[in-house]
């Protein structure tokens, strides 16, 4: 049922050409988003879903960051997380992400990939356009990588 509601609008099937975007975190980021032109820029989207770290500042010219929470919407995470874990299209974004896994966790990739996430789907909303996988993309395949130094 949920499918049928989603394929009915354009802006979640525009979402779900997306790899690792379903139905259920398109619907759950079209609504977190609501409207995409309240945004300044699509980096600030990640700062709504909590994808960016915390900040804490005692007044002193020294600026502590925090880890991320993980207060953010579960759907954009899964998304990410079905990104890298199980979709085999290749493409630059979980290459990145497995650069990203191989340098420190796979939960810190999964985080990065979700925040890449949230500002590309309010991008793709406003402009009107699809998802290409090798737009952009200096990566086309995965390729083996380095261990870390």
């Amino acid at each position: 049922m949920l499918l049928q509601v989603v394929l009915r609008d354009d802006v979640w099937r525009r979402l779900m050409t997306v790899p690792g975007v379903g139905p259920v975190a398109a619907l759950s980021f079209k609504v977190g988003v609501d409207d995409p032109r309240r945004f300044a820029r699509s980096r600030t989207v990640g700062e709504h879903f909590c994808l960016a770290p915390s900040r804490q500042q005692s007044g002193t010219p020294i600026d502590y960051e925090g880890r991320i929470s993980k207060r953010g919407d579960v759907a954009v995470r899964e998304a990410a997380a079905s990104l890298l874990l199980r979709v085999r299209k290749c493409s630059a974004l979980p290459a990145w992400g497995l650069q990203i896994a191989k340098r420190s966790s796979m939960l810190c990739a999964i985080t990065a990939v979700a925040r890449e996430f949230a500002s590309i789907l309010p991008r793709m909303w406003v402009s009107v356009t699809d998802f290409h996988v090798g737009f952009g993309a200096r990566i086309t395949q995965r390729l083996p990588l380095k261990p870390a130094r």
